[in-house]
C-alpha cells in the first residue's frame, strides 16, 4: 500500500517526488537504450549509441546532407562528417553528389543496410509510438517540450 501512495503522490504533482521518480527511472532507461542488441548484420560494425541518432534522422527523414543532419543533430557539421566518413567506411551509408548542386554532398543509408538498421530501431520506434501515441498533441509537444527543457537545464546546472 505504501508503494501505492508514494505513486499518486508522485503523480498528483509533488515536484520532489517526480523528481525523486525520474531520477530513478532516466538511468534505467539510458540502459536500457545501451543493451538494445545490434541486428546480426551490424554487429561487426562497433556501432554505439551516438550513431542512433544519426542513423534514426536518415531512415525517417530520407537522404540528406551533413549540414541538414548537424542542423537536426544539433551538433556541429564537423561532428558529422567525421561519423558520416566512420559510417561510410562501414558500408552503412552512402555518400553522393546532390545534382542540383555538385558541390554538395547527400547522405543515406545504404541500401543493403536499410533493414538491418531499421530492425535496430524499430522496438524504440514501436514503444514510443505506443506511449505517445494516446496523448494529445498538445500533450506530445508539452512531454517534448518538457524533455528539451530538462536537458538545457542539466547543462546549465553542470556549468556551475
Amino acid at each position: 500500500m505504501a508503494g501505492s501512495a508514494r505513486e499518486e503522490a508522485g503523480a498528483g504533482g509533488d515536484v520532489d517526488a517526480v523528481v525523486r521518480e525520474l531520477l530513478l527511472l532516466m538511468p534505467r532507461m539510458a540502459s536500457r537504450v545501451k543493451r538494445v542488441p545490434l541486428p546480426e548484420g551490424l554487429q561487426a560494425e562497433s556501432l554505439a549509441p551516438r550513431h542512433l541518432s544519426l542513423l534514426s534522422c536518415l531512415l525517417f527523414d530520407g537522404p540528406m546532407t551533413v549540414n541538414e543532419l548537424a542542423a537536426l543533430l544539433g551538433v556541429a557539421p564537423t561532428t558529422v562528417s567525421l561519423m558520416v566518413g566512420d559510417l561510410s567506411e562501414k558500408g552503412i551509408l552512402d555518400r553522393r553528389e546532390d545534382p542540383s548542386d555538385r558541390r554538395r554532398r547527400i547522405v543515406a543509408v545504404a541500401a543493403e543496410r536499410h533493414d538491418a538498421i531499421a530492425a535496430w530501431l524499430a522496438p524504440g520506434a514501436a514503444a514510443w509510438r505506443r506511449v505517445l501515441g494516446p496523448l494529445t498533441p498538445a500533450e506530445r509537444r508539452l512531454f517534448m517540450d518538457t524533455l528539451r527543457a530538462y536537458e538545457v537545464a542539466v547543462g546549465e546546472e553542470r556549468g556551475r
